[in-house]
């Protein structure tokens, strides 16, 4: 059976005609969250995102944004200290959302209709019970939408809904991120061009015969754009630059 979110381009689409509005600043998240909090009847929510790069012993994870409370420094510490290294492992290979018992009392969680669907991680490293929702969405895009409470009783179509939302809302968060990144220099004109046939899924020597120029020079404004936009390679420029606005 495949699940639903194998991609973050199947998450992206999302379910249903309407689309949220796009958030402009972190105050405007808070809503979203308190909204998928309240749905899922959990008590608190986080953010975190992966850092670094390399194996996974060299990447962290950290706290972006959560209502924790007071207590939330000793809380994400517990939180990452038992379960940061396997999170980090799991975002490799899987999109499937992971859940957790709380140490307190009856604290539990529970998908009856979605348990073949989530990965189980071992209880009692937190006071309360969770879920984690991963999203993955490129080399600075990783990370996890977390909701917490003593007790949780979760639908599959919830389940489903909120790890769309999940990847809307981090989607929303690396793009404030990149928009207060002041990059070196605006893209030309020849830039944008080969990126937009690039992102059409045509190859460099089609994008030449298209714009009148040669292999090597669709290549070099190619290499120039992702250094400008600070990517690794042609499909995280791509991505960045759809995400500017450059290309769509």
């Amino acid at each position: 059976m495949t699940h639903p979110l194998d991609t973050p381009k199947q998450a992206s689409a999302g379910v249903g005609s309407s689309q949220p509005r796009k958030a402009s600043s972190r105050s405007d998240l808070f809503p979203q969250l308190i909204a998928m909090q309240k749905r899922l009847k959990a008590s608190n929510f986080a953010i975190f995102r992966v850092v670094g790069s390399g194996p996974p012993s060299r990447r962290k994870l950290v706290c972006e944004l959560e209502n924790l409370g007071a207590d939330a420094p000793q809380i994400c510490e517990r939180f990452l200290n038992a379960y940061s290294v396997t999170l980090i492992e799991h975002i490799d290979s899987s999109l499937l959302p992971l859940i957790w018992s709380g140490s307190s009392a009856g604290s539990f969680v529970e998908a009856p209709e979605f348990s073949a669907l989530l990965v189980r991680l071992a209880p009692g490293a937190v006071p309360l019970a969770g879920i984690a929702f991963p999203v993955r969405l490129g080399a600075t895009g990783n990370g996890f939408v977390i909701f917490m409470a003593e007790e949780l009783d979760l639908a599959s179509d919830d389940i489903i809904q909120h790890h769309v939302e999940s990847c809307r809302l981090m989607t929303d968060l690396l793009s404030m991120d990149e928009r207060r990144t002041p990059h070196a220099e605006a893209l030309s004109e020849r830039e944008i061009a080969c990126l937009q046939l690039a992102g059409d899924g045509r190859i460099s020597e089609e994008i030449a015969g298209k714009l009148g120029l040669s292999v090597h020079t669709v290549n070099a404004y190619l290499g120039s754009a992702a250094i400008k936009l600070n990517s690794v390679n042609r499909i995280q420029a791509i991505a960045k630059a759809i995400r500017l606005g450059y290309i769509h």
